[in-house]
């Protein structure tokens, strides 16, 4: 599994816990911004209509997983200073459930497999391998940081 492929299911597991409810697997623009901040984005109401509008194809008002993930690489492209280190801390502890603070097998395991994408265990020991610099079998925050730096 590629960087794109882990990027894209986490935006794919964010996106899944807020259209969980929807009965048209879409995420009602008042979701937004919860989703937005989840993902470490902070956008003004402003700017969050603005990506609405940018990205919503069909008028619907709502945004559908593919809308979603346009509008994330777009935020992710003009955030020129990438990441900040609180940001990544959030998404750091989105993974690490048990809040020991690091990243396990399992955790990722789970979080990936949450996507609904087809995800086989070969692509998370990848990912593990390439995340988990000390081979300590888990990944720590520093690793976490390293990795998703590389990724942007």
């Amino acid at each position: 599994m590629d960087s794109i492929k882990y990027i894209d299911s986490i935006f794919k597991a964010a996106f899944d816990i807020f259209i969980q409810d929807a009965e048209d697997g879409c995420i009602s623009t008042k979701e937004l911004g919860k989703v937005m901040r989840m993902l470490g984005q902070n956008p003004t109401p402003e700017e969050l209509q603005e990506m609405i509008d940018e990205v919503d194809e069909d008028g619907s008002g709502t945004v559908d997983f593919d809308e979603f993930l346009v509008m994330m690489v777009r935020c992710m492209k003009d955030d020129s200073k990438g990441k900040t280190e609180e940001e990544l801390a959030d998404l750091f502890c989105m993974f690490d459930k048990n809040a020991d603070g690091y990243i396990d097998l399992q955790e990722l395991k789970v979080m990936l497999e949450a996507t609904g994408e087809a995800i086989t265990e070969d692509d998370i020991e990848e990912l593990m391998k390439d995340g988990d610099k000390n081979n300590d079998g888990k990944i720590d925050y520093d690793e976490f940081l390293e990795f998703m730096k590389g990724v942007e």
